[in-house]
This record gives structure tokens, C-alpha cells and sequence, in this order.
């Protein structure tokens, strides 16, 4: 591989550029649809598998093939695992060795602190995604076989196993997961699948390392502590909010309450999952699930959103303020005063290209604000739940969602990156105070 002169951010976001490209093409020749296809829609549900969002303009099981739906499941796959990893494990496949320019590039695009053994680790990444998805097939496949035909039972539960795993949310069936609402078996199999794939493949490593949580990397407890605690605190808000709504979980007998709630706490992490219509939910849970795609997943995972670790650093930084303590402190750990600044930075960011989306969604859109910004927010942080607002959207408002798809799974900061010069510059200037607040 030759990059000459371009940056790490510049590659990763060529690669993802090129994948979009050929997923678009694959998607709409005649062997992978059903039915014609447009170049938007295709465009729209390439970007939607690579990016692992789920969000669709065209229904998954009646629209493509079976050669259509592998293509699409084969996107979430490079899109969970890493653009540039795949593109590193074809290249070692082929017997070549990676340049030292390669290592930067593949370090940047899974967000790696330290220069290791790539090669290993990718090896590694791939044999537990791999693994893992197979677990998940095989229990699947146990729960339907005696009620489906060997073949379909097997498909749908390799599709729904790694669509699970990559959090892409994609699914063959019309309406999600919802006339599996009171499944445990796939309520279970599939949330586990999504928190594994959430977590990110360095706390997995950590983890089988380690083996005792006293022993982990400071990520690896947020990051676990984090998930737990949004999950619940999602779950008992869902229950809480919908309890008696007439149109979502008044009539389902408690227990089914309950795995709703929790299913849909869960597929707030990123998956895009749903057992229940998202569009008949009250403004008011819409708005609350809106602050959790926001959050998202965690660093090196399937999912997106700003992450996991991000927002507690920022949280505990707004609490150490609050004491009026100077240092950040988590699990008896000092957090760098840079890190700090990082953390809101990409938090600011991607609030001012949510904000964009929403603003141009809600020109070429005759739909209320909140649901042009569940739309957005469920696009940016990759989560692929819909008000039902995607099935309908115009062509401009395609667009919009593709784009913020797109610029939620590769990183704001990764696009600012490789459209900025980053000249260092070794000029320092007299410090003043200014008034705030």
C-alpha cells in the first residue's frame, strides 16, 4: 500500500469513501434485488450496512436477494470489525507485509494509544468476532430450528447473529424484531450479543487477560460500569415513561414490560433493534432515547455515538468542577487535563453536526422537530431506530441521513482531521482571564 503524502485520517476516510462506492454498486445490480432499486436507495443502504446503523429506506427481506442480504451483512461486518483492519487482513492473506505507514494508518482507525503488534491484534480481533458470532448463530439456530426449515432457521440466525454483534440493526423481517417482543430467548441472545459488541474489542482483550475487575485498564471499568448503568438507568426511564402508554406497553402483561423496556435500553446502545413501534412512543421517551444515541457505544466497539468513556470523563469533569476540585478522578485515577479538553471538543462537535442535520432535515421535511431530531441523532450515533420517519423520507432527506450515517461512524474529529493542515506551531502568548457565566 502506497498513501505517499496523505494522512492517517485522510486514508481511513478514502477507504470508507471506497467501500460506500462499491457496496452502492454491489447493491444495485439485478442479481442482489428483488425489484429495481434506486441509486439513492442503494447508495443510502450501503452506507446504512457499512456504518452499522440499521436506518433503512427499502424493506430488507422482500427488496434483496439473498445475494443482496449477504452483501448488505458483509458490510456491517467490515464496518463492526474496521475498514481498515479488513484491508490489513487482506493484504497479510496475500502474504505481504504491512509498512510502517500502514501501522499508523491501522493505530488511527482503531483508535490504538500504543504501537504494537497490529498484525496480532488483528488476528486476534477477527478470531473473537468470529467466534463470538458463531456462539450466537448456533443458540439461534437451536431456538428455531423445530419451528422453521433447517435451511431458513440456519440463515436467519448467521444474518441476525452478526447483524447483533456489529450492532447494525439490520433485520429480515418488516417490523424489526417486534413479533419477537415476548422471545426471551432472542430477547437475551441478541441484547448479549449487542453489550459484547458495544463494549469494544480492547475491553474483550482486557477482560481475558485480567479476569478480575480489580486488575482492569481504566477504559475497560468505564466502559463496563458505564454500559451497566445507562442500561438500567434506560430500562427503569423506558418502563417508567410507557408504563401506561396506550400505544406501546399498557396492554403487555408486566414481564413483557419489562423485556421491552430493557431491550429497547439496550438497543439504545447502538444496535437498532426494535420490539416495539418507536413511532407511537411519547415525546417525551423519544426525547430521553435521543440523549442516549447521543452517548452511544464505546471507543474500538460496533456501535457509535460520541461514546461511553467520553461521556463520563466530561461527566465526572462537570462534577470536580461543581466541588471545586481542579483534577478529574476515576477509579482512583487521574484523568489528563488534555484528555479532558478532547472529550468536550468531540462532544462539541458532534452537537453542532447534529444540530446541521436537524436544521436541513427540518427545510426539505414536513415532520414535528423532535422527530427530525430522533431521525438525526439515530443516524449520527449509528443506533438505526426510526419514528418511522426513514421509510418516507424525500430524496433530500436521504441524503441527510446517509451523510450523518457516514459522519457518525468515521468520527467528526477523523473528518476535521484530513481536511486540516495541523501545522504545529511554537508560538506562545500572554495568559489573561476573561468573564464567563
Amino acid at each position: 500500500m502506497n498513501y505517499r503524502r496523505l494522512s492517517p485520517p485522510q486514508i481511513f476516510l478514502l477507504f470508507a469513501l471506497s467501500m460506500v462506492i462499491l457496496g452502492t454498486i454491489l447493491l444495485k445490480i439485478p442479481i442482489s434485488t428483488e425489484k429495481p432499486l434506486g441509486w439513492l436507495d442503494a447508495w443510502f443502504m450501503a452506507i446504512s450496512a457499512l456504518t452499522c446503523t440499521g436506518l433503512v429506506t427499502v424493506d430488507v427481506g422482500t427488496t434483496f436477494t439473498t445475494f443482496g442480504q449477504i452483501i448488505l451483512l458483509l458490510l456491517a461486518q467490515i464496518g463492526g470489525v474496521g475498514i481498515m483492519a479488513f484491508a490489513a487482513l487482506f493484504f497479510i492473506f496475500l502474504g505481504k507485509r504491512l509498512s510502517l505507514k500502514d501501522r499508523l494508518v491501522l493505530n488511527f482507525s482503531l483508535n490504538q494509544v500504543t504501537f504494537g503488534n497490529i498484525t496480532a491484534l488483528i488476528k486476534n480481533l477477527l478470531l473473537y468476532v468470529l467466534t463470538i458470532e458463531c456462539i450466537g448463530a448456533i443458540i439461534l439456530f437451536i431456538h428455531w430450528q423445530p419451528q422453521l426449515p433447517s435451511g431458513d432457521a440456519l440463515y436467519l440466525s448467521i444474518f441476525h447473529s452478526v447483524s447483533s454483534f456489529n450492532n447494525a440493526g439490520l433485520s429480515l423481517w418488516p417490523d424489526s424484531m417486534m413479533r419477537h417482543f415476548n422471545d426471551p430467548v432472542l430477547n437475551i441472545i441478541t441484547t448479549i450479543l449487542v453489550i459484547i459488541g458495544g463494549l469494544g474489542f480492547t475491553v474483550l482483550f482486557d477482560l481475558r487477560e485480567k479476569k478480575n475487575f480489580k486488575k482492569l485498564t481504566l477504559h475497560s471499568k468505564i466502559m463496563i460500569t458505564g454500559t451497566f448503568l445507562l442500561i438500567v438507568f434506560g430500562m427503569v426511564v423506558i418502563f417508567l415513561l410507557e408504563f401506561q402508554s396506550a400505544k406501546s406497553l399498557d396492554a403487555l402483561a408486566l414481564k413483557d414490560k419489562m423485556w421491552t423496556s430493557y431491550f429497547q435500553s439496550v438497543s439504545l446502545r447502538s444496535a437498532g433493534f426494535n420490539t416495539i413501534d418507536i413511532g407511537a412512543l411519547q415525546e417525551s421517551t423519544l426525547f430521553f432515547m435521543c440523549l442516549l444515541m447521543f452517548v452511544g457505544a464505546g471507543s474500538t466497539s460496533t456501535g457509535g455515538g460520541i461514546k461511553v468513556t467520553t461521556f463520563t470523563v466530561i461527566l465526572f469533569a462537570v462534577i470536580a468542577f461543581l466541588r471545586g476540585k481542579k483534577q478529574v478522578h476515576l477509579f482512583h485515577r487521574s484523568i489528563d487535563p488534555s484528555f479532558v479538553t478532547k472529550c468536550l471538543a468531540i462532544a462539541s462537535i458532534s452537537l453542532s453536526f447534529v444540530a446541521l442535520g436537524v436544521f436541513f432535515l427540518t427545510m426539505v421535511e414536513e415532520e414535528p422537530f423532535l422527530i427530525c431530531l430522533f431521525e438525526v441523532m439515530s443516524a449520527f450515533g449509528t443506533v438505526g431506530l426510526s419514528a418511522n420517519l426513514t421509510y418516507h423520507l424525500s430524496s433530500w432527506g436521504t441524503f441527510i441521513i446517509g451523510i450523518m450515517m457516514f459522519i457518525g461512524k468515521v468520527g467528526p474529529l477523523t473528518l476535521l482531521f484530513s481536511i486540516s493542515q495541523n501545522e504545529e506551531r511554537s508560538i506562545n502568548y500572554p495568559k489573561e482571564d476573561i468573564l464567563i457565566g
